[in-house]
């Protein structure tokens, strides 16, 4: 079956589909790919994931850690990332980043894409929980600090809401040309909590950098796209658009932004994120 997927100037094709792989996109070429394959209960691929662990950001209340209680393949080529809790009330959670990273290059298209889908508790019961899909500047790895070392947050939803956010980090905090901690970002409504395809596009063919753009999809339409003109440094720019940028995958519980979960927030299955595959596209 052949589908076409049409938003903004951007028209892409999808030329092979299937259960356990990472769909093929006309006039792009699959550069790096996780399909989660593996046993039920077994843990993410060593060689491609880091586990994290020990991270305390934005208030969340959450612990990250390594067991299959947070984070398991399911058997059915998809990672399932879920938060529980204990009876003395604690919660537990996964993130996981990629040992991978990549460069959009100038003159190309670069995709990244996500197939993901939410547990089934409902939207009442989801206080204070947090998925997310989004790629992080590697330069944070040698040192560069938040947000300078840029982020794009390519999908998160916080508290049930059908709602998906897309945004850049960049420059300082507080203010800066991102405008810290907002960010600069735009949302979508989500139909459901079933799956769905999550994307950004860097398109860096045009002739000054001003004019190079991000692009963000859900389920192939557009709903968001900021440039270097939007940015407006340069410098700042090229952190989001031309410096490596690895890939991370978690559920978070509580923070600044979604605030504490409550006595009708319920954990496990129904509350998870779970992921088909991840994977990096160049155009040809």
């Amino acid at each position: 079956m052949l589908v076409t997927l049409l938003a903004s100037a951007l028209a892409v094709a999808v030329t092979t589909v299937s259960g356990e792989s990472a769909p093929g996109y006309g006039g792009f070429n699959t550069i790096w790919a996780e399909t989660f394959d593996g046993g039920a209960g077994s843990s993410v691929n060593g060689n491609n994931w880091n586990i994290i662990t020990g991270l305390k950001v934005n208030n969340e209340v959450q612990d990250y850690t390594t067991s299959n209680q947070n984070l398991q393949l399911s058997g059915g080529a998809t990672v399932q990332i879920v938060p529980r809790k204990d009876s003395s009330g604690h919660w537990t959670s996964a993130r996981i980043e990629s040992k991978y990273t990549f460069t959009p290059p100038a003159g190309t298209r670069t995709m990244a894409e996500a197939r993901l889908r939410f547990g089934d508790n409902a939207i009442a019961n989801k206080q204070g929980i947090w998925p997310a899909f989004w790629l992080l500047g590697a330069s944070v790895r040698s040192g560069t600090s938040w947000p300078g070392c840029g982020e794009i947050d390519v999908m998160e939803s916080v508290n049930g809401q059908l709602t998906g956010h897309g945004t850049i980090h960049c420059d300082v905090y507080p203010g800066g040309a991102c405008n810290e901690p907002n960010g600069i970002g735009g949302a979508v409504s989500i139909p459901d909590q079933s799956w769905h395809t999550w994307r950004v596009v860097w398109d860096r063919r045009a002739s000054s950098w001003s004019g190079e753009t991000i692009t963000w999809f859900r389920d192939g339409a557009q709903f968001h796209q900021v440039s270097g003109a939007t940015v407006g440094k340069q410098n700042v720019w090229n952190s989001l658009a031309a410096a490596p940028v690895y890939f991370i995958l978690n559920v978070a519980v509580g923070g600044d932004w979604p605030g504490p979960p409550n006595s009708a927030t319920q954990d496990g299955y129904g509350s998870m994120m779970e992921v088909a595959y991840v994977a990096h596209y160049l155009s040809t």
